[in-house]
C-alpha cells in the first residue's frame, strides 16, 4: 500500500494553482477550495478571510513536499500581499497550510531559501500557518481550466525562479 500526504497551498486564484500543479509527477489529487479564515462552510461568494486554495494529495515516493513548495514558488509571486497579477484581496495571498511539523519545517526552510536566493524580486510574504479545515469549492471551481482551457489564470513557471540545488555540506 502506498503512503500518501497531503499539502495545502495557496497562491492566488486557485484554477491557475491546481492545472500547473496537478501536472507534477507524483501529484495524485487536488481540488480547489478555501482554508485560513474565519467563515465555517466557506462557499465563493462567502469565505470571509479565508485564501483561495488547493489541497494536493501526492506520493512522497515519487515527489516531495520540498519539490511541491519549489514548484509553488516558481507558478505565483511570493513577494505580492494579498495580489496576484489582477487579482487583489486577502483571497489571493500567499499561504502554506502545513498538516505536520516537519511541513513547517520544510516550508520555513523553503522560504529561507528562496530568500537567499536572490532570484526573486522582492522580500517573500509567504505565510506559514497550521492547516484548519478546507472547504471545498463548488463544482464549477473544480477542474475550471481544464474545461475551459482559454479560462482566466495568472500562473505560468518562471523559468528565473528556479532554487538552486545546494551542495552538501560536510558535517
Amino acid at each position: 500500500m502506498s503512503q500518501t500526504e497531503t499539502a495545502i497551498l495557496a497562491g492566488g486564484c486557485f484554477w491557475g494553482m491546481q492545472q500547473l500543479i496537478r501536472r507534477r509527477p507524483g501529484v495524485l489529487s487536488t481540488r480547489v477550495g478555501y482554508s485560513g479564515g474565519d467563515v465555517p462552510d466557506a462557499t465563493y461568494y462567502n469565505h470571509g478571510t479565508h485564501a483561495e486554495a488547493i489541497e494536493i494529495t501526492f506520493d512522497p515516493a515519487v515527489t516531495s513536499y520540498r519539490e511541491l513548495l519549489e514548484f509553488f514558488f516558481q507558478v505565483h509571486d511570493p513577494t505580492t500581499l494579498n495580489r496576484q497579477g489582477n487579482d487583489v484581496g486577502l483571497s489571493y495571498r500567499s499561504a502554506i497550510f502545513y498538516t505536520t511539523d516537519e511541513q513547517k519545517r520544510i516550508a520555513e526552510d523553503t522560504i529561507a531559501d528562496v530568500e537567499a536566493s536572490g532570484l526573486w524580486p522582492g522580500k517573500v510574504v509567504t505565510a506559514v500557518e497550521p492547516a484548519g479545515p478546507f472547504w471545498e469549492a463548488e463544482p464549477e471551481h473544480q477542474d475550471y481550466l481544464e474545461r475551459i482551457p482559454d479560462g482566466y489564470t495568472c500562473h505560468f513557471p518562471r523559468p528565473g525562479w528556479v532554487l538552486p540545488r545546494r551542495n552538501a555540506t560536510p558535517a
